[in-house]
């Protein structure tokens, strides 16, 4: 697939999200990289916006709890181009009620191609490099060609149905078996 380069320069946009076993974590690693994190934009869902807030005392745009549609505000914000990356610190060990819509979180963080740590190493890695403050080329897929594709029609409800077409058979005769 045909890809774009994008190069959103500093500051980052950083979305940090939670599951409520794995706040203390990354609140925790919050406060370590304050000083990096306050160089850039900041968004949050619910609880994990508030507490952060708080505890670092930086501005945090806060969207909804992830339970009742703040993971599905960051991946509308992802297919937008408003989140560079996400911090996603996810409990693999606690079902979860919105499991779906944190599959989809992640889902559009590799379709659009954008940096995710869902682990506190990895978020050590992505905070320290030296991308973290320079013009990154991140490829893009190029998604055109997917969004031209057509479509066969929609028959109305009430139009009848195609017959199927009529195969000439002689009457009379049998087929073989």
């Amino acid at each position: 697939m045909p890809a774009k380069k994008t190069a959103p320069p500093p500051p980052k946009k950083i979305a940090l999200i939670a599951h409520d076993h794995r706040k203390r974590d990354l609140i925790e690693w919050a406060r370590f990289n304050r000083g990096t994190l306050s160089k850039h934009a900041l968004f949050a869902t619910g609880t994990t916006g508030r507490v952060l807030a708080e505890e670092l005392g930086l501005p945090v745009t806060r969207l909804q709890s992830g339970p009742i549609g703040g993971d599905q505000q960051i991946g509308a914000m992802i297919v937008d181009g408003a989140i560079d990356f996400l911090i996603f610190f996810w409990d693999p060990l606690e079902p979860q009620p919105h499991d779906p819509d944190v599959k989809a979180l992640l889902r559009l963080a590799v379709v659009w191609n954008i940096p995710a740590a869902c682990n506190r190493a990895t978020a050590d890695y992505m905070i320290s490099s030296p991308l973290m403050s320079s013009d990154y080329e991140r490829l893009v897929p190029n998604y055109e060609g997917y969004l031209a594709r057509t479509i066969a029609p929609v028959r109305e409800a009430n139009a009848p149905a195609e017959e199927p077409p009529a195969t000439e058979e002689p009457v009379g005769e049998s087929k073989p078996a």
